[in-house]
């Protein structure tokens, strides 16, 4: 390994090992590293570790981990009466896991406010379609009339779900998709959805900004609890 001086910290160089530097020590912008590759056993020790890709087309990937970090805590998100009158007369239906590649492909065309073009390139949505096949990517989907109109990805180690990406194409079809997996995290004993970065909507609905030791010391106990791998399809009916 070696490393490239940027201004305070360093920016380490990923070489073939799967190992990463640690977070504590990096910026609060929170880049850490570049290069390596998005073998799946890498994303899991990034994810452990509190790591995240996130880089375009046509540069290294890079490996972050900001400070603050967005966390909802299940038992925490917000039903505004919008979206309860969304739940209560919209006839919305929630899938699990049924169609993982069409979520992805949504999130990654569906155009965003102040975003020109996609992080989501095709070597990341592989990677994360092999992290579906291998149980830890799970899709949350929601369904008006039988046709697929929102939902969102991420990745479950342990009792923590780190959210990647969403999307809607009907009037809070997202947010009823995250109000329900909440639900059921609540249930399960998830300690936490990692929502990366500050966001408007997602502080709208409860999730907070926490310091990055305390989130890392919040992680370090929820992967050592047991992971729901496979599929989650039978969540749709709870």
């Amino acid at each position: 390994m070696s490393s490239v001086y940027d201004d305070d910290y360093f920016i380490t160089k990923i070489g073939t090992p799967f190992i990463f530097p640690n977070a504590r020590y990096g910026s609060d912008e929170g880049l850490l590293a570049y290069g390596g590759d998005l073998n799946p056993n890498r994303l899991l020790i990034a994810y452990r570790k509190g790591i995240f890709p996130w880089f375009s087309e046509g540069d290294p990937i890079l490996w972050w981990s900001p400070n603050p970090r967005l966390v909802l805590y299940p038992q925490e998100f917000k039903e505004r009466k919008s979206l309860r009158r969304v739940i209560k007369n919209r006839g919305y239906e929630i899938r699990f896991d049924t169609n993982f590649e069409a979520v992805i492909d949504y999130c990654s065309k569906v155009p965003r406010e102040g975003q020109v073009g996609t992080w989501l390139i095709p070597e990341m949505k592989e990677a994360y379609i092999e992290l579906h096949e291998m149980g830890f990517a799970h899709s949350v989907e929601t369904y008006y009339e039988g046709e697929l109109v929102g939902g969102f990805y991420g990745v479950a180690l342990g009792k923590a779900f780190f959210g990647e990406s969403m999307f809607a194409l009907m009037p809070d079809a997202s947010k009823f998709a995250l109000r329900m997996l909440s639900s059921i995290f609540v249930k399960k004993g998830y300690d936490f959805i990692d929502c990366q970065v500050e966001t408007p909507h997602l502080m709208t609905l409860g999730a907070r900004l926490i310091n990055r030791d305390a989130f890392l010391d919040q992680l370090d106990e929820a992967v050592m609890k047991p992971t729901d791998t496979g599929s989650w399809s039978s969540w749709s009916q709870q």
